[in-house]
């Protein structure tokens, strides 16, 4: 009956897309059902020369919870899954997002409504276990009705893996994946995926970070530039923009993404950073890196974290004691005590939108 319709919400008034067919639907951020019965909630149809309708959701629900402050936003979906009673269980994920959700609220003043966590902790039957069709629902809620001045974040830490590519866009032949709880039995989430809901929608002046610690992670995000840095913080931008002329970058908005280790690398999860019990390498030295003082650019913080992965295990590390140490111990009381020494095999990563000089640019979430 009707196809390719805008509809103001009843509540907020955010220009919603109507699902061919549907004859309600509901509000990603104040969770309000407009009926399309009500005349008034149809606005005028644009010239398409003049504005194009926004990139329409395929859910049209959210994850309950009181609506995020809708001026001046910051909104963020951390998700950490252990895997626990499988094979693949590990120990440390679950702490990364109890500590990631803590960094938030009380370093970066993120409202605790605008926060939605995915873990094993939640109602196995509700809308925030990470199974493959929460997390998809979860990032599409974090992009929906965006506006200039939002600040979003998304953070993962469980397993990542990858994929044959047929399609000849990716130049290691592999589309790199998240491994949803579900993922044997529903499959991976592919980055071209993720890149359709998280990035391409974002506005100008939105910006969104992305902070995934998972084994082959690098471009987990399929942004077109790469920060490739040495040991000694020199750096180029490599272009990794597909053959095919596809754009994989934002409809304006800044994304920038901070990942584990590079496609090819596995990530860690280990007890040798914290001294205290299982955290993931990436977050663990990301949390250290903002506590102690390197956050002012993204060079910086990306040079404390490589250089605190390949410090664990020696003389003089940066492994235990400081802040951080004092965050994880109060939140946590368990987890795997064998840490891995003489150094971690992985290379944190920033890919970007836009290349821009990392030792200059400010960090702000």
């Amino acid at each position: 009956m009707y196809s390719n319709m805008l509809v103001n919400c009843s509540g907020c008034r955010t220009p919603l897309q109507l699902p061919p067919g549907a004859g309600s639907i509901r509000c990603a951020l104040c969770h309000a059902v407009t009926l399309l019965a009500d005349p008034r909630s149809v606005p005028p149809h644009p010239p398409s020369s003049t504005l194009a309708p926004p990139p329409p959701s395929p859910y049209n629900h959210a994850p309950p919870g009181p609506p995020p402050n809708p001026h001046g936003r910051k909104k963020a979906v951390i998700i950490g899954i252990s895997y626990r009673f499988s094979r693949h269980e590990l120990k440390g994920c679950i702490n990364d997002a109890k500590c990631m959700r803590y960094l938030l609220i009380n370093k970066f003043n993120f409202p605790e409504a605008s926060i939605i966590m995915l873990t094993e902790e939640e109602d196995p039957h509700g809308p925030k276990f990470p199974t493959k069709h929460n997390i998809r629902m979860a990032m599409f809620w974090l992009v929906q009705g965006c506006q200039p001045g939002d600040s979003l974040v998304f953070h993962y830490s469980g397993h990542g893996s990858q994929q044959r590519n047929y399609s000849g866009e990716e130049a290691d032949g592999y589309d790199e994946t998240l491994c949803p709880l579900d993922f044997e039995t529903q499959g991976m989430i592919v980055d071209d995926e993720i890149n359709t809901a998280m990035v391409r929608p974002l506005p100008h002046g939105v910006k969104l970070h992305a902070l995934i610690d998972a084994c082959h992670s690098g471009t987990i995000l399929d942004l077109p530039f790469l920060c490739r840095m040495n040991r000694s913080g020199q750096y180029v931008w490599e272009d990794h923009r597909p053959r095919s002329g596809v754009w994989k970058g934002s409809s304006g908005g800044e994304v920038i993404s901070f990942s584990g280790c590079d496609d090819h690398q596995t990530s860690a999860d280990t007890s040798a950073l914290s001294k205290i019990t299982s955290t993931g390498a990436m977050t663990y030295c990301f949390i250290q890196a903002i506590e102690r003082g390197h956050g002012a650019t993204y060079g910086s913080i990306l040079s404390a974290m490589r250089t605190a992965i390949r410090n664990v295990g020696n003389d003089g590390g940066v492994a235990g004691g400081g802040s951080v140490t004092s965050l994880v111990s109060m939140l946590l009381t368990g987890g795997s005590l064998t840490g891995i020494g003489g150094g971690l095999r992985q290379e944190p990563q920033l890919t970007a939108c836009e290349p821009f000089d990392v030792y200059t640019k400010p960090f702000s979430l």
